[in-house]
């Protein structure tokens, strides 16, 4: 069974309940998801999953510095996730507020690391991004993240 790590950072709740929403999705393609705040995972982890799934609040149109932590810890695995299942999403606190560009930034990460990152041809292209909390478009969107995420790495991973 494909394993996925969906985590994140959330000061106001809003990126938690994205991630909730992506674990639902991800849950529901058949894998098994470890959903964590970010605080709580080590870089250690990170080898230890099939897919992983980045969710962060957009801070002047780039992701929070514990998420940068996080990725930045990670060239002491440099090579070891490649092949690995990536995906992003953000929150924001208005239109234009910088959240594509901080999914773009956390996947740019998944592609120097060698990760495969599948985009989605309708929705939010590079990854679910929502303003304040979440309306039922973003929760669509992020289940639908969780299920290309792990559909993609039962297909690669079993």
């Amino acid at each position: 069974m494909a394993k996925i790590l969906v985590t994140y950072y959330s000061q106001t709740g809003h990126t938690q309940s994205m991630a909730e929403q992506v674990m639902q999705g991800a849950e529901a393609a058949g894998a098994r998801v470890t959903v964590s705040d970010i605080q709580h995972i080590s870089v250690q982890d990170l080898p230890g999953y099939d897919g992983i799934i980045i969710g962060s609040p957009t801070y002047y149109g780039l992701m929070a510095g514990s998420i940068k932590e996080l990725i930045d810890q990670s060239v002491q695995y440099h090579g070891q996730l490649a092949g690995k299942i990536g995906g992003a999403f953000a929150s924001s606190a208005n239109i234009g507020g910088g959240n594509e560009t901080t999914v773009l930034s956390i996947l740019q990460v998944m592609l120097v690391h060698g990760m495969v990152v599948q985009g989605s041809a309708t929705g939010d292209h590079y990854g679910p991004v929502g303003i304040n909390v979440p309306d039922e478009r973003v929760k669509k969107q992020c289940q639908a993240l969780g299920r290309r995420v792990a559909e993609l790495a039962i297909k690669l991973f079993g």
